[in-house]
């Protein structure tokens, strides 16, 4: 059983309460108990935090008056970050036993290369010349091909396949003649990668995700892309072979990025938007257009480019009349 003194001592903050109050479990705001720990990271939720039942709750050192009105709080700078070291910490003391070390129907390759302290869940392939960093974990039914290599503490969720080949094919007189895909996947340093996720090797050189990034659930990355440190990707992106995404990004759900374009670092791209061109200046971006014959949708689409000048001469003539 954790108290709160417990969350004190191991990630800081100020508690204004009783450190020696049990914690049962951590919840949200509208669903805290009297033994639960809360959090409120946006003020627009202030509302939630004066009808809560929470006994306690992480709050930013604007809304110390207001948490301390209703009870027991622990006050951070980032209540946010603080709240997701506190799910850490609540695992890491709620940890079960993982059993034996290596299962006996295991069957292991020699020449496969497993860093010290990886875990592999059930049914899953590790293929020849494939490379697991330390403290990486694999769940269940996980895939990594031939020669690929994944860094160390990263967590592959169930279903993941690292080096599937590379949709590659070149038209023959009405039939397509395959490319063989002779690269691989070259995965960094604290990766995540949700469930079902597929990361296809290169053609020739290697597919290449950096340290620290985070893709979700249901993700397409392509032949040749490169994807920039701390990058997070949101579920079902589709991503086409040789696309460059810088580092620091953000990519919401279900958007399309085509092949061979650049991304610059710091890009966000909103979810559902379809991302045609290259982006190199950091920012905020959103489009999607009906999809229509080509030749429509050309005409169109440089129309749109023009509405706001079109708007602006619009006006200034009828100040005219």
């Amino acid at each position: 059983m954790l108290h709160l003194g417990d969350f004190i001592a191991a990630l800081g903050g100020e508690l204004i309460g009783d450190p020696q109050l049990p914690v049962e479990r951590l919840a949200p705001l509208d669903a805290a108990g009297p033994s639960h720990l809360s959090f409120l990271s946006n003020p627009r939720y202030r509302q939630q935090l004066d009808a809560s039942r929470a006994g306690c709750v992480i709050v930013a050192p604007a809304m110390r008056e207001a948490a301390q009105a209703r009870g027991a709080c622990i006050v951070a700078d980032d209540p946010y970050l603080y709240f997701a070291r506190a799910t850490q910490l609540w695992k890491r003391s709620h940890a079960r036993s993982t059993g034996p070390a290596i299962h006996p129907s295991a069957v292991i390759d020699a020449q496969a290369v497993i860093g010290e302290g990886v875990r592999i869940g059930p049914q899953c392939v590790v293929e020849r010349g494939a490379r697991i960093g330390e403290g990486t974990v694999l769940k269940a039914r996980v895939v990594v091909g031939e020669d690929c290599v994944i860094g160390a503490r990263c967590t592959l969720h169930p279903g993941v396949v690292i080096g599937a080949d590379g949709f590659g094919w070149a038209p023959n007189a009405g039939t397509w003649e395959k490319i063989e895909q002779l690269g691989a996947v070259r995965i960094g340093d604290d990766v995540d990668i949700g469930a079902n996720t597929c990361i296809d090797r290169g053609a020739l050189a290697d597919t290449v995700i950096e340290d620290g990034v985070k893709l979700d659930n249901l993700i397409q990355v392509g032949h040749n892309c490169r994807i920039g440190k701390h990058t997070a990707i949101a579920g079902c992106v589709g991503i086409a072979g040789s696309a460059n995404i810088g580092a620091h990004c953000t990519i919401g759900g279900a958007a399309m990025i085509l092949g061979h374009l650049t991304i610059g670092d710091g890009v966000n791209i909103s979810a559902g938007s379809f991302v045609a061109r290259s982006i190199l200046k950091p920012g905020l971006y959103t489009g999607i257009f009906p999809i229509d014959d080509n030749a429509a949708w050309e005409k169109n689409a440089a129309t749109l480019k023009q509405l706001h000048t079109l708007r602006d001469r619009i006006k200034a003539l009828e100040k005219k009349l």
